[in-house]
């Protein structure tokens, strides 16, 4: 009978929660993005775009 790897199981679950982190990090950072943005001017705006 077949040993289970548990250091790969372990490396899949790590692996998996740094994509989550890194999602629900992107999630914020366009969150904030748009309530910036949708405060600013239309011409603010465009400079940052240009940036």
């Amino acid at each position: 009978m077949a040993r289970p790897n548990f250091q790969y199981e372990k490396r899949q679950r790590e692996l998996a929660k740094k994509k989550k982190q890194e999602d629900k990090r992107q999630r914020k950072m366009n969150k904030t993005k748009s309530s910036a943005s949708a405060e600013l001017p239309p011409a603010l705006e465009d400079k940052n775009n240009a940036e």
